[in-house]
């Protein structure tokens, strides 16, 4: 059996992408592949509970390291309950975050570093990295100006300041440059049919080609 491909989805908050990716997923169900939805953090019982203590805006007092700690235990959880088994029978995973959020978020927004970060992660995952990875890009202030327009609830990470999220927005390029060969660009900015078609041609390619139908 062939194994499933591993793509993730990151960008800023309020790239768009749970929607593109869950929209990319049921269009690509509707058409017959066989792929299977999932988020980060959480995406399994253990890691949605790890989810919670992260996200929740009453944990302020939150050390930068134990949130880097936590993401990487959450993440460890997904990927064996979830990830691996459904590759292994030929499912290709769409995961809304993996572990470039961790290098931008805590590596360059909490400032902890990318290399250390990665380090962390590195137990966590054991080389299990995307196959390729779609990266919405969209710059920190539109990106904070939807989430302030589309949502009621700001979770812990949303309600940061501006300069947190440029320093994210900066540190995932970081990421893209050296991760080139697996990151695909795609400007987020316009609107978000656009970016969910040009997304599914994408993704559709890459299963085409890898003979994933």
């Amino acid at each position: 059996m062939k194994r499933g491909l591993f793509i993730t989805f990151e960008g800023p908050d309020g790239s768009g992408k749970t929607t593109v990716s869950t929209a990319v997923t049921k269009q690509l169900e509707k058409d017959g592949y066989k792929v299977r939805y999932t988020r980060e953090p959480g995406g399994s019982k253990i890691a949605e509970l790890i989810r919670n203590l992260i996200l929740d805006p009453e944990n302020t007092d939150m050390d930068a390291r134990t949130e880097a700690l936590l993401y990487a235990a959450s993440r460890r959880q997904h990927l064996v309950d979830k990830v691996l088994p459904a590759l292994e029978e030929g499912i290709t995973i769409i995961s809304d975050r993996f572990v470039d959020s961790s290098l931008a978020y805590q590596g360059c927004g909490r400032q902890i570093g990318i290399d250390e970060v990665y380090e962390i992660n590195l137990f966590a995952i054991e080389n299990h990295l995307p196959d390729k990875t779609i990266f919405l890009n969209i710059d920190a202030e539109t990106g904070l100006e939807r989430i302030a327009k589309g949502r009621t609830y700001l979770d812990r990470l949303d309600q940061e300041s501006i300069e947190f999220h440029e320093r994210v927005h900066e540190g995932y390029q970081k990421v893209i440059e050296k991760y080139a060969d697996r990151m695909i660009v795609v400007d987020a900015s316009r609107e978000v049919e656009e970016v969910v078609q040009q997304t599914y041609q994408i993704v559709k390619g890459l299963l085409d080609e890898a003979g994933n139908a």
